[in-house]
């Protein structure tokens, strides 16, 4: 009976000595899973809430929206629909708001803008008795564009709190009148930037294995004072700030720059060459950027390579060249694979570099995206783009765990 109570005792005592520890566990972790809360998961969760979800003009001019609800779209809304347009109209001017209304609008119906602000200081200065009676006369004295269906058609369609406009923006697609999904007339900017920046990404990841592959063979089978010492160079550019190795390729490759003048001293060239400000050059920096993450992976896994695999097949009568490509790289795939990963999946979503010399003809998405954020403020477009490279970024990434990792176990 005693040796029965003192075993459930100590269940007990386990039970709470395992809880505790749990508990110290997680509470080591907390300040980790807090930090990647509100710095990772919130903010990738706040663009694409704001990617479909805009609730701007239909908490400006809900009244308005209410009667547009029930406006077929073929001629001009009703005279009370007008009418209550011009009270809100009144009230954002008060507010100062009338300015939000605009931007919005402007964005489906360009030239609205200035309609809708001019508007808004003349109903600023009209009786509200006057407006509910001369509401339309009124919007159509202010500016004779409020004749055309089209501006209230984009104010409507700007009223939709869940809209999906903003996603078939950044595919170069719109609806169309019938309700289905067209292409854009004009240019296709979106769909040609994606493809730019997914081309010049894939470049920079093959000139990176190219450049770091031999560094990194060599790094594996030096002796070790030579391989620490050029380890250190390596590194160099982890300890070297971002912006400092970009205007150092600014100084390097503009017009009256290093490259220039060395090659027109030598005289290979009587001009300088136009090399700053293309694509070129934003092929060229990041990948000097990058190759440190190209060089590492592999590094790790050729270090961990016994030389003898190489020998003992050349023993046997095979040459260097095909032993190298039959031994050696299918056992450094892993480590191919996760720098060109790596490299691939930082440059599709590099800012700074292309910025500052890639100019116009070296840009890429996210060059766009910033753009939307701090100039146009169409922060929706900018989280619609943003949410798309997000979700090229994952089927990669997918692609990856799919056929390469895979084959990476098998190997392994």
């Amino acid at each position: 009976m005693t040796d029965n109570t003192l075993s459930a005792a100590d269940v007990v005592l386990a039970r709470r000595e395992l809880r505790r520890r749990k508990l110290s566990a997680f509470l080591f972790v907390a300040p980790l899973l807090l930090f990647l809360l509100f710095a990772f998961v919130a903010p990738i969760a706040t663009m694409l809430v704001r990617s479909f979800y805009n609730p701007t003009v239909a908490n400006l001019i809900p009244e308005t929206l209410e009667q547009l609800a029930e406006w077929d779209g073929n001629a001009l809304p009703s005279d009370a629909a007008q009418a209550v347009f011009a009270a809100d109209l009144k009230r954002l001017a008060n507010e100062r708001s009338s300015g939000k209304l605009a931007e919005q609008v402007n964005r489906v119906f360009p030239g609205s803008s200035s309609v809708i602000k001019s508007t808004a200081r003349r109903m600023r200065r009209v009786e509200d008795a006057d407006l509910q009676q001369q509401g339309r006369a009124l919007l159509l004295q202010a500016n004779a564009r409020w004749g055309d269906p089209e501006i209230w058609k984009a104010m409507a369609k700007t009223g939709s709190v869940y809209t999906p406009n903003y996603y078939l923006t950044a595919l170069d697609l719109e609806a169309s009148e019938a309700g289905g999904i067209q292409a854009r007339d004009g240019a296709k900017i979106y769909v040609t930037l994606y493809t730019k920046t997914l081309r010049v990404a894939f470049i920079i990841t093959i000139l990176t294995f190219i450049a770091g592959y031999p560094l990194a063979y060599y790094l594996a089978n030096a002796p070790t004072k030579t391989a620490n010492m050029l380890m250190v160079f390596v590194l160099l550019p982890f300890w070297t700030s971002l912006l400092v190795r970009t205007t150092a390729w600014i100084a390097l490759l503009q017009t009256n720059g290093v490259v220039n003048s060395f090659l027109m001293g030598i005289g290979v060239t009587s001009s300088p060459f136009d090399m700053l400000y293309t694509q070129f050059s934003t092929v060229l920096a990041m990948t000097h950027i990058l190759l440190p993450f190209m060089i590492l992976p592999l590094y790790s896994v050729m270090k961990g390579i016994d030389p003898s695999y190489m020998r003992a097949a050349m023993s046997m009568g095979d040459r260097p060249i095909p032993a190298f490509l039959k031994i050696y790289l299918p056992m450094t795939l892993p480590g191919l694979s996760a720098g060109a990963l790596l490299v691939f999946i930082i440059s599709v979503g590099y800012y700074i570099t292309p910025a500052l010399v890639g100019g116009t003809d070296g840009q890429m998405i996210s060059n766009i995206i910033a753009f939307h954020m701090q100039q146009s403020n169409n922060w929706e477009l900018a989280a619609a783009l943003g949410s798309l490279l997000l979700a090229i970024i994952l089927v990669l990434y997918w692609v990856y765990d799919r056929f390469v990792g895979a084959s990476n176990i098998k190997l392994g």
